[in-house]
């Protein structure tokens, strides 16, 4: 291939392997799209729970920006976990600017429960983060912490998605996953014009860790290879449908499979 297409994500590192910079990179992977990192935290977790966070430099961030963007030509880009306000400012004034496709995965807490975002980084990732965002991706806890309203069924989601986007003006992607009283999880986009329901059969008794990293990673690969942003959300939802349904046993628990057989 000639025209590669490249993705970077800015995230945090998962010693267990399922979410975080390991499933972004493994995601990039089976959407043949070839993946860069900014590492943002190393953390030592696993899907029971994490253990440690060890912050990078803001200043070791801007050279990774630096190192990675000043030699690839890197089309698409996805944030995780930033934890810190001195690295979401580091990121987005690095970004702002750019000709990037930005998908913003606001990270603030883990499947497992862990704090994922400090409480101090939340009003510079809402005023300098997500303004230069081409999609957010909350789920329901993080869009109720950025519009401050309690989203808890899908009535409240068709009007928290038109919250976020009146307040920060950026598409939005509420994914309803957290919503387990249905027999189907279901996502709602919003582009400011026109909303767009997204439905999966709701997989039970599964371990959910990673699904959000390797939900944005898949839609940041669509849009790395041009796709347009409902396209890109399009596939993605059913690449992380696939992904949960074949899952397998790992360890103590089961764990995503990156790489579904049907999704080639």
């Amino acid at each position: 291939m000639t025209d590669y297409p490249i993705a970077l994500t800015i995230a945090g590192s998962d010693s267990g392997g399922g979410a975080g910079i390991q499933a972004d990179l493994k995601t990039f992977l089976t959407h043949s799209v070839f993946g860069t990192s900014v590492i943002t935290c190393v953390t030592a977790q696993n899907p029971a729970g994490v253990s440690g966070i060890q912050e990078i430099t803001s200043d070791l961030v801007e050279k990774q920006l630096s190192a990675v963007i000043g030699y690839f030509p890197v089309a698409a880009i996805k944030t995780g976990m930033l934890f810190s306000k001195e690295i979401i400012d580091t990121v987005s004034i690095f970004l702002k600017g750019k000709e990037f496709q930005i998908v913003v995965d606001p990270v603030m807490v883990a499947s497992s429960g862990a704090k994922l975002l400090k409480d101090e980084a939340i009003d510079s990732m809402k005023k300098n983060l997500i303004p230069i965002a081409s999609l957010i991706t909350p789920n329901l806890d993080e869009a109720g912490i950025l519009i401050g309203e309690n989203i808890s069924n899908e009535r409240d989601m068709e009007f928290g998605i038109r919250k976020l986007y009146d307040t920060f003006g950026v598409p939005v992607l509420l994914k309803g996953g957290h919503l387990q009283n249905s027999e189907f999880a279901v996502d709602y986009f919003f582009d400011g014009k026109t909303t767009y329901p997204l439905s999966s059969k709701f997989v039970r008794e599964f371990n959910p860790h990673g699904t959000g990293c390797t939900y944005s990673a898949a839609i940041t690969s669509n849009l790395a290879k041009g796709m347009s942003l409902i396209e890109s959300i399009s596939l993605a939802k059913y690449y992380i449908f696939e992904a949960i349904s074949q899952s397998y046993t790992l360890g103590r628990t089961n764990t995503l499979n990156h790489n579904p057989i049907t999704i080639k």
